[in-house]
């Protein structure tokens, strides 16, 4: 036992060099090794640095069967594990090859280990029985030879090497025969006569001994007892039959058929078959041997890949007395038919795998293999679909499953792979494995908005709070990649400098932020006001809306919202007052009172009575008046229109509809009385309707006394409400002393005459001044240009035949280049109306210009408007 020891540890000590050719390590270790032993250190052989094959858990694949080695994490050796045991691992197969294969971990790698279990002599030879008993005629002549089954020895090599020995023994002796092509085939040789009467049973012991060191041996008694008579034993005609039988073959197959002849005669002669014995033993169960015949059946099924060959003793034997015998053997070739599908098997599988993975990346390892031999052993290896996969052979039957083309999670999340083999064998077997291949997400999507630009519309006026439209966009990425929070982008509208969002009619010249305006729902994006919205002061918005992810890094996208408010009829007409100190036209007076926004009713009030002069024998058509207005809103909601509201009926005086000028509907005489009190209502075209009313007095006199009343030193109108009281005090006492002096002026009429000369003279002066000094200076019309505004307007009735852009020069400024008119198309005139109300003058359409497009200061409104007045209208249209 000592000496075993000895000889297991010298060969670890001189083990086999490994050699690392093609990836491959080859170490070898003695059977029957204790648990624990190192066969090699795999990890330095492999390269790998202290404490590396930990990190980077080196271990071991397992295989079919059991390996009993292991590898140690911490050290990174090869250990045997359990129990080896060559003859149970690789049976007679010599040498005895272990293929392990070693993964290691970051990165992914695979190596290939081939372990060889080199043979002891653990294993005694072993006969098939303790006892064996012959028959032998006495008749047998010397030379004789009988067969006799040898010993088996599991072990292999020399340590399988048998060798008999016979006790002595004068009359046999034994006769080995060995072969490369088959087993060995022993015989015990008759070499003296036998007589029966002398020595009827011989026993005798056969000794086998194996090769190996220290050597094994095992017996078997030889019974041999000596018959009379029978000389002749049967004789085959062959002594070896060499048979091929296909796996597949089915049963009852006829096999080999054997055939022996005895030269007795009678029942010494006739022949019986009998199988003496069979390698391996569970033959005598697969074959069945036909006793009168000689035939042999298939009685069970052959399996190539287990069994390939089998070995078959017959006897054939006479029924002499004592019987006779005669031996051959039958060998039998199993040949390798396709029945064996190749089998695929996956070792290690890396997933998901990240779709910006570069191409190369290994995602598993495969082995494949096939019980087959020869071209029904070749195996062909495809990947289905051909891409974005492919394989890639590292070593025999081992393949890696790597990527060849991009992944893009967008378009494909999920492959289902199917790695196919198939064998070179007729007809070809195929086998499959699926393996599912889950790609992970990165954030390459940025958000995008299903419209690049989106316009809205919102009435003015909304409740604070209101949804104003939904915006949605879209990134294809999943979890937090794909979530999308929505946000303004901060601008803002006003006289700052350019900023990412705009609006147009904003009034101030303050920056304000779009997000004081409008805020966008972070999750929903949807798009809320944050106050109500008013078209006078705001009539186009324009912004940015960002949509962020919650990748790393984010990803955005924009989109640019245009707002648009829509007018509303909330505002009523405002009166126009003309500015203080300035002159009396001459022949009418336009004496005008304001008027705040309408009521909930929709109209306003004037706050003053208006004062005009008229001379009776005025002729018809003649202008005493002219009631300006303006209304904030835009559109129809700012279409003005001027009606009498008392008197009613044949009155003497009528109204513009749409010029707001008040004229002489016939001549007046003394019976229209000294004094006609009109009531004026402004009314726009909205819906409701919105209106302001304006009380106007007209004075009838002499036309002496209308030339003193519209003197060069008249002041007649006021800037201001409680001016326009004062004034219309200021006329009544006026009113009074003119009624004394006309008894004066039928005393002396010259004087009176000289007087309204010099007037009318002065006044023709003062006229003829102020339109060589503000006629180049007071041009309406700067030339057509195009118009940015938008006019948003519900009514869709109220059409624009002509729109211009028009330049307002008043005298203590520059030139104003935000005063929008537009010429409407107006509906036919009523039945009797005027020819001046059906055709308005020029200057009438800037008194109902919208408020909204106007946008100038209203400090400048009176004096702007009084100028307009002034020279817009020819000298001498009308007298008082």
């Amino acid at each position: 036992m000592g000496e075993r020891c000895g000889a297991v540890l010298r060969v670890l000590v001189l083990q086999a060099a490994w050699a690392l050719a093609g990836g491959q390590v080859r170490y070898s270790v003695p059977e029957e090794a204790k648990a624990g032993t190192v066969v090699g250190r795999l990890a330095q052989d492999l390269g790998l640095e202290a404490g590396e094959a930990e990190a980077r858990r080196l271990r071991l694949v397992a295989q079919g069967r059991r390996a009993s080695v292991e590898v140690s994490g911490a050290s990174g050796a090869l250990l045997v594990s359990s129990r080896l045991d060559r003859e149970e691992l690789c049976g007679k197969s010599a040498p005895c090859a272990l293929r392990l294969e070693v993964l290691l971990e970051r990165p992914l790698r695979v190596f290939h280990v081939q372990l060889e279990v080199t043979d002891i002599n653990d294993n005694a030879p072993v006969f098939p029985a303790a006892r064996k008993n012959l028959s032998i005629a006495e008749s047998s002549v010397p030379g004789s030879r009988f067969p006799l089954e040898g010993a088996s020895d599991a072990d292999v090599g020399e340590n399988a090497q048998l060798s008999y020995t016979l006790s002595p023994s004068e009359h046999f002796s034994l006769d080995l025969h060995r072969s490369e092509e088959y087993r060995e085939s022993l015989f015990l040789v008759l070499t003296k006569s036998l007589d029966r009467e002398t020595i009827p049973v011989h026993r005798l012991v056969l000794t086998a001994s194996d090769g190996g060191r220290p050597s094994l041996s095992g017996t078997m008694e030889l019974l041999i007892s000596v018959l009379d008579a029978n000389d002749n034993a049967p004789q085959f005609n062959q002594s070896v039959y060499k048979m091929q039988v296909p796996e597949n073959a089915g049963l009852g197959t006829l096999v080999a058929r054997v055939n022996a002849t005895d030269p007795d005669l009678g029942s010494n002669g006739e022949v019986t078959f009998s199988v003496s014995n069979t390698f391996p033993e569970n033959g005598i169960k697969i074959f069945l041997l036909n006793a009168r015949t000689g035939d042999i059946h298939l009685a069970g099924t052959v399996d190539y890949e287990e069994i390939r060959s089998y070995e078959i003793q017959i006897e054939a034997t006479d029924k002499g007395t004592p019987p006779l015998s005669g031996h051959c053997k039958v060998v039998l070739e199993v040949l390798d038919v396709n029945d064996n599908a190749p089998e695929v098997w996956v070792t290690s599988l890396s997933v998901p795998v990240s779709e910006d993975a570069s191409v190369g990346t290994v995602v598993a390892l495969l082995s494949v293999s096939d019980r087959d031999s020869g071209a029904n052993g070749r195996v062909r290896c495809w990947v289905w679909p051909a891409s974005p996969f492919g394989l890639e052979a590292t070593f025999a039957g081992s393949y890696s499953l790597v990527l060849r083309e991009a992944l893009d999670r967008e378009r494909v999340s999920e492959y289902e792979v199917e790695v196919r083999a198939e064998d070179g064998g007729a007809p070809a077997l195929r086998a499959s494995r699926g393996l599912r291949v889950p790609v992970s997400d990165v954030n390459d999507n940025a958000p995008a908005f299903s419209q690049a630009v989106y316009t809205v519309l919102a009435r003015e006026n909304n409740a604070a709070g209101a949804e104003l439209a939904r915006l949605w966009a879209r990134d294809p990425d999943e979890a937090g990649n794909g979530r999308v929070s929505y946000s303004v982008w901060e601008g803002g509208v006003g006289g700052g400098a350019a900023a990412p969002s705009w609006s147009s009619g904003a009034v101030g010249g303050g920056w304000r932020a779009a997000s004081s305006y409008v805020s966008v729902d972070a999750e929903s994006g949807r798009l809320w006001a944050l106050q109500p919205l008013d078209y006078e002061e705001l009539q186009v918005l324009q912004f940015e809306v960002r949509a962020v992810d919650a990748g790393e890094p984010p990803l955005c996208g924009n989109a640019t919202v245009q707002l648009f408010v829509l007018d509303e009829n909330d505002n009523a007409p405002a009166l126009l007052l003309p500015p203080a100190g300035s002159a009396a036209e001459a022949g009418a007076v336009a004496a005008e009172a304001s008027s705040g926004p309408g009521s909930g009713s929709g109209s306003g009030s004037g706050s003053g009575t208006l004062w005009a002069w008229a001379a009776w024998g005025a002729p018809a058509g003649q202008v005493v008046a002219k009631i300006r207005a303006v209304d904030a809103d835009s559109g129809y909601n700012a279409w003005l229109r001027y009606e009498l509201w008392e008197p009613r009926g044949k009155g003497p005086f009528r109204v513009g509809l749409y010029s707001g000028e008040v004229s002489t509907a016939r001549p007046l005489d003394e019976a229209d009385g000294p004094r006609q009190r009109l009531l004026i209502v402004v009314r726009d075209h909205g819906e409701p309707a919105r209106s302001a009313t304006a009380t106007l007095s007209v004075s009838l006199l002499e036309a002496a006394e209308a030339a003193l009343a519209a003197g060069p030193g008249s002041s007649l109108s006021s800037s201001s409400s409680s001016s326009s009281w004062s004034a219309s005090g200021s006329r009544s006492a006026s009113g009074v002393e003119l009624g004394a002096g006309a008894a004066s002026a039928a005393t002396n009429v010259w004087l009176v005459v000289a007087i309204c000369a010099v007037s009318s003279l002065f006044l023709l002066a003062l006229v003829l001044y102020g339109a060589s000094r503000w006629a180049p200076r007071a041009a309406v019309l700067s030339g057509p240009g195009p118009t940015t505004l938008v006019c948003a307007s519900e009514v869709g009735s109220w059409s624009y035949s002509q729109r211009h852009s028009r330049s307002l020069c008043v005298a203590d400024g520059a030139a104003k280049s935000d005063l929008m008119v537009f010429s409407p198309n107006f509906p036919p005139p009523p039945p009797g109306a005027a020819a001046k109300d059906a055709q308005p003058e020029p200057s009438a359409l800037l008194d109902t210009v919208s408020a909204a497009s106007l946008l100038v200061s209203r400090s400048l409104l009176p004096r702007l408007f009084t100028s307009l007045l002034i020279f817009s209208r020819p000298v001498g249209s009308s007298s008082m």
